[in-house]
């Protein structure tokens, strides 16, 4: 299921296929020449079999890296001890990287502030929304209970702004906040709009509920065209969706 399933490690089961023989050897290889290593009192190759083959190996190792599992559940998937799969994963984790199977660690943006620079100075476009999870329905004389209602969805949720690159790389999320607070609203407060008025030249697409933070900001967050008429002719409508669908074209997400 694992194999023929790309959602779970990312890659089709023909790549997989040639993960395997392409790294299986080496470390075949890298495990017996550890195991020669020490003074043994029988011989290699001696004693209990792996409980977890190198192609388990290699899935929980690809799964862990995709999706961030923790080694305590994928120890219960593979039904094997969680140091198991500790030692599975560092070792074949090199192996990956000699092949370019690496996660990035030179980009670390820790503030809205250190976002901004970032795009700033390496011509970056970004793109910035709100995104809300729903929580329970905070306890009968809570203060403030109605704030966690989103006027969007009419549920109660909490929600975060979240930036990311151009081809959709989360680069920061805010910290969550009550999901009865507007999107620009919630921008103006985490001072995007002071940050973006000082800052060199940059892009940041954002949705309609971002309008009003492009005059802020020179023109920095580019959002989709006002509706100007209410009862507008046909032709302006046309052009009104036009605009607005070539907008959301530029964004990926």
């Amino acid at each position: 299921m694992i194999i023929s399933n790309r959602r779970i490690t990312g890659l089709t089961s023909d790549a997989i296929a040639e993960l395997v023989a392409k790294i299986g050897p080496l470390w075949h290889e890298r495990h017996q020449t550890k195991l020669a290593s020490w003074p043994r009192k029988r011989a290699v190759g001696g004693g209990p079999k792996h409980r977890l083959v190198f192609v388990d190996r290699l899935l929980a190792t690809l799964v862990h890296l995709r999706h961030a599992v923790t080694h305590d559940v994928l120890a219960c998937w593979f039904g094997v001890d969680r140091s198991t799969i500790t030692r599975a994963v560092n070792e074949v984790r090199p192996l990956l990287a000699e092949r370019g199977c690496t996660v990035s660690t030179d980009v670390r943006l820790r503030t809205l502030a250190e976002v901004v620079e970032y795009l700033g100075s390496s011509g970056t476009t970004g793109i910035i929304d709100g995104t809300e999870i729903r929580v329970r329905r905070p306890a009968v004389g809570r203060k403030d209970r109605d704030k966690f209602i989103s006027g969007k969805n009419k549920q109660n949720a909490v929600k975060s702004v979240v930036v990311t690159d151009g081809e959709g790389r989360v680069l920061w999320c805010s910290p969550a906040r009550p999901a009865s607070c507007a999107d620009i609203t919630h921008a103006r407060q985490l001072g995007l709009a002071e940050l973006l008025a000082d800052a060199p030249a940059l892009e940041i697409l954002a949705d309609a509920g971002y309008q009003g933070l492009g005059a802020q900001t020179g023109g920095r967050v580019v959002t989709p065209p006002h509706r100007k008429f209410k009862n507008a002719p046909d032709w302006y409508e046309e052009m009104y969706e036009r605009q607005r669908t070539a907008h959301s074209r530029t964004s990926p997400l």
